[in-house]
């Protein structure tokens, strides 16, 4: 098995593709290893330098501190999802660990996030990351972002000219996009 790796506009995020299926249930993101009961999550937290970590359907997005160079944790994981697979699993999550449903959303907040999943999900994926709907109020839509997102120093520039402007340019009753 050959893992790939892809950098990110985050450089304290690498992409991590395993040619296979990372997660059969949406995306999720760890920030501490006490909350996962999942070897290769566990693992990977495990690794001195390792701030989280983000999977989606067929990547897993590591994001370091600052300090610790990308040479002293890329191998590390390389041969953890190597060992992962090698055993014969097949994906690393197999259920949708995503609370939110929309059937208690407004057709509003329904038309965001269709144009979230649409539009944007996908432009950010390949960066590494997600965007996740989180309140519409007053004409503020906010949204988490996570994964290589979670922190990028061009993520303010993204939130603003590119979720702000589309979801502005097709719902006039948002007014601005704010990161949580």
């Amino acid at each position: 098995m050959f893992v790939q790796t892809e950098i990110t506009p985050n450089p304290n995020s690498l992409k991590f593709l395993p040619g296979k299926v990372v997660s059969n249930g949406g995306s999720f993101e760890i920030t501490k290893k006490d909350n996962v009961k999942n070897e290769l999550i566990t693992n990977i937290m495990s690794i001195n330098g390792v701030e989280g970590i983000f999977l989606s359907k067929d990547f897993i997005s590591v994001n370091k501190y600052n300090d610790t160079p990308w040479d002293e944790i890329k191998h590390i994981v390389i041969s953890l999802i190597n060992d992962f697979y090698s055993s014969g699993k097949d994906y690393v999550i197999n259920k949708d660990i995503n609370e939110s449903t929309n059937e208690d959303l407004n057709e509003i907040e329904k038309k965001i996030i269709k144009i979230l999943d649409q539009k944007i999900r996908p432009a950010v994926a390949k960066d590494g990351g997600d965007i996740r709907f989180k309140e519409f109020k007053n004409g503020i839509v906010k949204v988490q972002l996570q994964g290589s997102c979670s922190g990028c120093p061009s993520s303010t520039m993204t939130l603003k000219q590119g979720v702000q402007n589309l979801l502005c340019h097709y719902l006039p009753e948002v007014k601005e996009v704010v990161a949580i």
